[in-house]
């Protein structure tokens, strides 16, 4: 990854990241830090002036797809393939919350349905469906 200076067009910095892609990046609102987004799904903290990585943490499984600075600089955003969007403390690096988007059955109750495989039943749950046990079943 490469920082240049938009005015001179001189290359200030490279940064060696450990994913050969690098989806997005994000400044800090005081420009301390720079944070990039793998291809592999990890955030890392750079410290753009010596070019070390500060901090890098697992935020996604697979690709992140875009990264966003909160307004007053505070959080960040980051969203992935695997559909969520994780909000991080933008200095220390930590998580704040997970968002998620409903899965196509999400809270669907399958309990006691019938004329199903155990196959069937196993992707609608992991689609988000829900199976209560009963009497100890």
């Amino acid at each position: 990854m490469l920082i240049w200076d938009t005015r001179s067009w001189q290359l200030l910095r490279a940064l060696e990241d450990a994913t050969e892609l690098v989806n997005g990046v994000a400044w800090s609102a005081d420009g301390e830090r720079l944070v990039s987004a793998g291809n592999d799904g990890t955030l890392r903290w750079w410290n753009p002036h010596n070019g070390q990585c500060i901090l890098s943490r697992q935020g996604h499984e697979g690709p992140i797809q875009s990264l966003r600075a909160s307004p007053d600089g505070r959080l960040l955003a980051s969203c992935g393939d695997d559909g969520a969007i994780q909000i991080w403390e933008m200095e220390t690096g930590d998580p704040v919350t997970t968002l998620r988007r409903d899965r196509p059955y999400e809270r669907l109750d399958i309990t006691g349905i019938k004329g199903l495989t155990d196959a069937q039943k196993l992707a609608i749950k992991l689609m988000g469906a829900v199976e209560y046990l009963r009497n100890g079943e």
